[in-house]
């Protein structure tokens, strides 16, 4: 376990090291420069200012000065606020999208595997077709249709939550159903196939002629195998919920790290852009690695497998 868990490191430095440089070198491809729409800035004013930033140096140059900062953790000044930083805007923004996140995936996680079990257990049923009914609708409405349906449906019309900000628990409902939909569809379509298949096991079949419990049966020997499936998309359902946060974010005017990024985009904003890139693909390659090493704590087969093929 722990060669594995340091080659995996290696692996994972190697990951955000790519990422970083084709993010830096894509970034500045695109012609033109983040003062360029700067109309009262004058051409000696604007050299300045980009021999401030360093972007009149070489690129390989700028290369070289962005991964040294990246490495003492520096992610520079903002260009467009300049009274601010990379990380300040991180630390008052991170906390707020991380706060939604982590909602937005517990909620999922519960509400797609209550779907997935009740529509496996009541198969070709009412409840079967009304689970997937609500799981195609997730998969198929797009988070940020969703967000506009709801805040005219239970904000506007019905006023039932409030539509924006990030002040009280009643504020959270209404963007972390719009985020969960779509991941949440897509766990109880796939418990739903893995407890029909688990179900029919000869375990399973074992377990009930013992008179042990459907309960018992379900929660402690089916769901077990059953999670197999679920835990290997846990990675990418999580990306999707992070970047889907920019969105949803920007919609319902949370003061998350969505608004920085959306506006750092539209700006040119160079080190914001780079910054939320690296500290969100430093998140989401450190989630894939825990979701292997769950995986492996839930089918001991993998371990055996390795230790046969030694």
């Amino acid at each position: 376990m722990t060669s594995y868990i340091l080659k995996r490191l290696g692996a994972m430095l190697v990951t955000l090291w790519l990422i970083v440089t084709l993010t830096f070198f894509l970034m500045h491809s695109v012609p033109g420069s983040p003062f360029n729409e700067e109309r009262t800035t004058n051409e000696a004013i604007q050299k300045n200012l980009e021999a401030y930033f360093h972007l009149d140096e070489p690129l390989y140059v700028q290369y070289g000065i962005y991964m040294k900062s990246l490495v003492t953790f520096d992610f520079g000044p903002s260009i467009k606020r300049s009274s601010d930083s990379v990380n300040a805007m991180l630390e008052r923004g991170f906390p707020i999208s991380f706060e939604l996140g982590f909602i937005t995936l517990v909620t999922a996680i519960v509400s797609g595997l209550f779907l997935g079990i009740i529509a496996a257990l009541r198969h070709n049923g009412f409840v079967d077709y009304l689970a997937m009914t609500i799981a195609v609708l997730g998969i198929s409405i797009p988070n940020f249709v969703l967000a506009t349906l709801l805040i005219q449906q239970l904000a506007v019309t019905y006023e039932i939550f409030p539509a924006a900000t990030w002040q009280s628990p009643m504020h959270m409902v209404l963007p972390t159903l719009a985020l969960a939909t779509g991941p949440m569809a897509i766990i109880a379509r796939l418990t739903r196939a893995s407890m029909l298949e688990v179900l029919t096991q000869d375990y399973i079949r074992t377990a009930k002629a013992k008179g042990l419990s459907p309960v018992k049966i379900v929660f402690k020997h089916a769901l077990r195998n059953a999670m197999l499936p679920v835990v290997t998309v846990l990675g990418t359902l999580a990306a999707s919920i992070l970047t889907g946060t920019f969105v949803i974010e920007k919609i319902f005017a949370i003061p998350g790290m969505g608004r920085y990024f959306v506006e750092s985009i539209s700006n040119r904003d160079y080190p914001v852009i780079m910054g939320t890139t690296v500290f969100y693909s430093a998140i989401l390659i450190v989630m894939l690695f825990l979701v292997d090493i769950a995986y492996g704590l839930l089918d001991p087969r993998i371990k055996l497998h390795k230790k046969e093929g030694r």
